[in-house]
């Protein structure tokens, strides 16, 4: 024992005694109320031995009747009436305990006070356990959560007890709060946060990771941020898929999908564990999106349908059938669209031809409404008439484009579009303050490209005079990048990228005739815009944020699908475009099913999966005109700007 004073002693004692919490602090009360009670008795004792006649002739029943009087007036002060008729030798002790007893209580109320507010603060801190099962976890947080909640919710609505559960570092209050202002109805599915690290095995237990069905693990940054966040982004995330094979143990396999920035990275996080992870690159995906949609106007609508839960979805399907041909066995399903084949080897062919055998064991890759609605047929749904083939292709031209604004998505969609048009098109970039970074990198794409010529451009976007003097009729595509930077809101670039539109749609419209081979594309990064856009003037947009968050959601539930996005979106292999009719048909308008417009498909190698109908095509409500797996007898008028969407592997 060191050398300490006896009252030093006591009061460390004290300390460690008061500091164990609540319960420290009700004892210590408990006694210096009974402390009270004796002392204040005794007292009464004495003057009851003083002065016997003095006491309330109401209170002649001994020592312990005035030991109860004492207490009533601890615990109630409005009790010292008990000794209205005693002598004043009895007051005293009387109004001593009422004082004590109106500490007391005082103190009493403060600590119960204290304790609730303890209580509440730790409740809304979220330190508890999460009892659920088969629930999606989401760990991190950052402005892609709301979309991929509401993908959730839609894919939880045929369940009865669905649950999301988000763990971040991001303080619970604050994520309940912003959850509680942009998610109004989560129609039936609880959305639980917790705070705490992504990686922490007892966070990680707190979230119940050995009962859930699939882990969606998200950057801490944004595309925008610098290459040192991406970098520690990258970090933080391969640190939590690691957590989480050792939280989840050896008896469980996981489905854990996870974004990464670096192509490094992500090859390092699925050697972690290539059965469980995958990876996806966001920036990547969306500027290889938008170079499609350039392509093929609407494809973005396409896309939205199909990686969203609130509507058609690809699905893998097995059913009893015997060896057919692919194109055959493509009427033998009242509702979907088959789009390729799994072999049971696990070999994924997307977009076979139609005389490819489709063997028992194998499974049908089918772009469905939902999976209940799948269902093989033995005998055919509909009948396809043999419409004759008009002889025509889409010939490429030499291009010239523009891109406005610069984002990481820039240099990607630069060398994409080198993959699709002649060499000797042009790629204009215009930027009004170029860093240095940017420079460098259009120095670097044009000295890398042949077939490219790149030319920067120095100007402001949001004044109509840049465009008037670049003459945007002359460009065969418009793409409207987001011109966000770091720590810049989602509304703000979507304000910026209206004001563009509207500049470039006031100058179209003053010649209509020769805008019409202008197309506008746009990049979106806040859903909620998506109608303002729309009614600029643009002719297809991508919305960033949602695209990559139903990705995102999809794979987190089915994650074989991720195989087959893979192959969309590469160059290489079947893509989906939107081509008009007039390539299919010689003479318009013209009636057909979508019976006869799959037979017809079939015959230039193509799997049509919908229709596009031009008078449509600027309204929302009829979904930009795109319908995805008609009913199959169903009959149309088309006319020759109308298109087919078809899985093909060129847009030729």
């Amino acid at each position: 024992m060191p050398d300490a004073t006896f009252r030093q002693i006591c009061r460390y004692r004290f300390d460690n005694f008061m500091a164990r919490g609540g319960s420290s602090i009700f004892i210590s009360l408990v006694i210096v109320f009974v402390g009270i009670l004796v002392s204040i008795s005794l007292i009464r004792g004495v003057v009851m031995l003083i002065d016997p006649s003095g006491a309330n002739p109401e209170n002649t029943e001994g020592f312990f009747s005035h030991v109860y009087v004492v207490f009533l007036e601890l615990t109630d002060p409005g009790n010292m009436n008990q000794d209205i008729h005693s002598s004043p030798t009895f007051k005293i002790p009387g109004v001593i305990a009422g004082l004590a007893g109106v500490v007391i209580l005082s103190m009493l109320i403060a600590f119960i006070t204290t304790a609730l507010d303890q209580k509440l603060h730790q409740l809304k801190k979220g330190h508890s356990k999460v009892v659920e099962d088969d629930h999606t976890l989401i760990l991190g947080w950052n402005d892609r959560v709301v979309e991929i909640i509401r993908e959730l919710v839609i894919a939880n609505e045929s369940e009865d007890d669905g649950c999301v559960v988000i763990l971040s570092e991001t303080d619970k209050e604050e994520m309940d709060d912003y959850l509680a202002l942009n998610m109004h109805d989560t129609k039936g599915t609880r959305v639980v946060t917790r705070s705490g690290s992504m990686s922490a095995l007892v966070n990680l237990d707190i979230v119940s990771i050995t009962t859930c069905k699939s882990v969606i693990v998200l950057a801490t940054c944004n595309e925008s941020d610098s290459p040192e966040a991406k970098a520690a982004s990258d970090t933080r995330v391969i640190k939590t898929i690691l957590g989480l094979m050792v939280a989840k143990g050896d008896h469980q396999t996981l489905n854990i999908v996870a974004e990464l920035f670096s192509e490094r990275n992500r090859r390092i996080a699925n050697q972690i564990s290539p059965d469980e992870v995958s990876t996806i690159d966001g920036v990547d995906i969306l500027a290889k999106v938008i170079v499609q949609t350039s392509r093929s106007i609407g494809l973005s609508v396409v896309y939205a349908e199909i990686m969203s839960f609130d509507g058609c979805e690809m699905y893998f399907h097995a059913g009893d059938w015997p060896d057919t041909p692919f194109g055959r066995l493509q009427f033998h399903f009242p509702d979907g669209a088959l789009m390729g084949i799994r072999r049971a080897s696990g070999e994924l062919l997307v977009n076979p031809s139609a005389d490819t055998i489709v063997k028992a064991g194998d499974e049908v890759l089918i772009l469905a409404d939902d999976d209940s609605t799948i269902e093989y047929r033995t005998e055919p749904v509909a009948t396809a008439r043999d419409l004759p083939l008009a002889d025509h292709r889409v010939r490429h031209a030499v291009e010239h484009e523009l891109i406005v604004g610069w984002n990481p998505k820039a240099p990607i969609l630069i060398e994409q579009y080198a993959d699709y048009v002649l060499e000797g098109s042009r790629i204009d970039v215009l930027i009004e303050h170029p860093t240095e970074q940017q420079r460098a990198a259009i120095t670097d794409l044009q000295g890398s490209i042949d077939k490219l010529h790149i030319t920067l451009i120095e100007s402001s976007p949001l004044h109509i005079e840049t465009f008037e003097e670049l003459d945007p009729f002359k460009y065969d595509n418009i793409v409207i990048l987001s011109q966000g930077g770091i720590d810049v809101e989602p509304e703000t670039t979507d304000s910026e990228t209206i004001i563009i539109l509207l500049l470039l749609r006031r100058i179209f419209e003053a010649s209509p005739e020769r805008a019409s081979r202008t197309t506008l594309i746009s990049e979106v990064m806040d859903s909620r815009n998506q109608e303002l856009v729309a009614r600029a003037g643009v002719h297809d947009f991508i919305i960033s944020n949602r695209l990559v968050s139903m990705l995102l959601a999809q794979i987190s539930e089915q994650r074989d699908i991720k195989a087959v996005y893979d192959d969309l979106f590469e160059e290489a292999g079947s893509e989906i475009y939107l081509k008009p009719v007039s390539l299919y048909f010689d003479e318009f308008p013209v009636e057909a099913s979508f019976a006869d417009l799959m037979r017809i498909a079939q015959k230039r190698q193509e799997a049509c999966l919908g229709i596009k109908l031009k008078i449509h095509e600027r309204e929302l409500s009829n979904n930009f005109g795109v319908k995805l797996i008609p009913e199959k007898n169903t009959s149309y008028t088309l006319n020759r700007d109308d298109c087919l969407v078809v899985l093909a592997e060129d847009d030729t």
